[in-house]
């Protein structure tokens, strides 16, 4: 559609999606400190850096993916308080997300705070300098039409947490059997709520 017949004026019904995420941006009081760790982090780089006031760090085509701005007077996140839980990025594979568990381990001990198949995902999460959460993931389902059925589902209303993992167990599955599936599917434990998941101090 060109320019030209482009209707502004059709302001009724569903507003206009936009297209993608694009990056997310963060307080922090520790600048150094929280570049580096996502650096480390999404084997990314830097693309550019206002030293002591702001960085941005990408991982793809992106120009950024995150933002870091420094404010010196600024206290660590509170758990106890509103505000964003975590940011989530995908990989391709369990390979691909585990190999990437094992790098930040052996390379920089970073290790996740919690392990869980949710059901639609089987997620890492991991702690930021600042305290802020990060989920790392791979899709359990081929498509988004059969993850969205589940969570419509019976199993996800009475359970929408997930179920725990042990990832080098689950390694150790992969290398065994390249094909082995068994990592989609996750385990009936009945009811579990939110106030099971022990958040990091």
């Amino acid at each position: 559609m060109s320019s030209s017949s482009f209707n502004f004026n059709a302001t009724n019904g569903k507003v206009t999606s936009p297209i993608k995420l694009a990056h997310i941006v963060l307080y922090t009081n520790q600048l150094d400190k929280m570049e580096k760790f996502y650096v480390d982090f999404l084997g990314g780089h830097v693309a550019h850096k206002a030293p002591h006031q702001m960085s941005f760090i990408t991982y793809d085509d992106e120009h950024h993916r995150i933002a870091l701005i420094e404010a010196p007077s600024l206290k660590r996140k509170d758990h106890h308080a509103c505000g964003l839980h975590h940011i989530a990025f995908t990989f391709p594979t369990p390979q691909a997300l585990l190999l990437a568990y094992r790098q930040r381990l052996v390379q920089y001990s970073i290790k996740p705070w919690w392990c869980v198949n949710h059901g639609p995902t089987v997620s890492l999460y991991y702690q930021d300098p600042d305290g802020n959460s990060i989920e790392t993931q791979v899709d359990c389902f081929e498509n988004n039409e059969d993850a969205t059925a589940f969570m419509e589902g019976e199993k996800f209303r009475i359970n929408p947490i997930g179920v725990d993992f042990d990832p080098e167990d689950m390694i150790k599955k992969l290398e065994a059997d390249a094909n082995w599936d068994g990592w989609r599917k996750r385990e009936d434990i009945g009811e579990r709520g939110i106030d099971s998941v022990l958040m990091p101090a």
